[in-house]
């Protein structure tokens, strides 16, 4: 989730996008789209979604995982960056946003690139790697529930390959991770796995201020 570039002026945020934005059509209908919403604040900017193409492209992604979806704004920004034989596993519990999501993948003619799961998160990616998915993605993006961050995270390290990415959002929380005062299982969790990841010797890591903050994580 993803309010919005709270920590950055909004003339710079601006400026930002004036000068560099290269948001396609449809994921600005999308975004608008999703702004009239119940929980519009989960969705990620135009300049996140940017961001994490040009991660994409970089490393030469072809397998993406996504542990949340909303309404499918960075599905489809990744879907769209992605080769034409890359893929997308998007996971999320929501068939009410889901919708919204698919019907914009089907318009952007993206549908075949992108493999929708509808369940709890964690047992899917169990589940994969049972099935001997280990080091089978690129890149994974984590914007599902924050108390389970860690979790996701854990098995992001086995599911994603070496060199390959982890990104997890909302990592600053409308900087309430500086309030050592909050201690909601929420902002715990994500003040943790920053904490956790900056040492974790498995990854080269940093969090950027992009939007609520990004941490990025490269698979040693």
């Amino acid at each position: 989730m993803t309010k919005s570039d709270a920590f950055l002026d909004p003339a710079i945020v601006h400026y930002i996008v004036d000068t560099t934005g290269r948001e396609p059509a449809i994921l600005q209908e999308l975004r608008e789209e999703t702004s009239h919403m119940a929980g519009a604040e989960m969705q990620i900017t135009s300049e996140q979604g940017q961001l994490m193409q040009l991660l994409g492209r970089l490393i030469g992604a072809k397998r993406y995982l996504e542990i949340g979806v909303f309404t499918g704004y960075s599905a489809l920004a990744m879907a769209l960056a992605l080769p034409d034989d890359g893929r997308v596993l998007a996971l999320d519990v929501s068939p009410e946003y889901t919708v919204v999501a698919r019907r914009y993948w089907e318009r952007a003619g993206v549908t075949s690139k992108i493999d929708l799961k509808l369940g709890p998160a964690l047992e899917t990616l169990d589940e994969l790697l049972v099935a001997g998915a280990a080091g089978a993605f690129d890149i994974a993006f984590i914007d599902a529930d924050k108390a389970n961050v860690d979790e996701y995270y854990e098995r992001c390290l086995r599911l994603v390959r070496r060199q390959g990415l982890i990104l997890i959002d909302n990592v600053l929380w409308s900087a309430k991770v500086l309030d050592t005062q909050t201690k909601d299982p929420d902002t715990r969790a994500l003040r943790a796995i920053s904490y956790k990841a900056g040492k974790d010797e498995r990854v080269d890591v940093t969090l950027l201020p992009v939007s609520d903050g990004l941490l990025v994580a490269r698979i040693r």
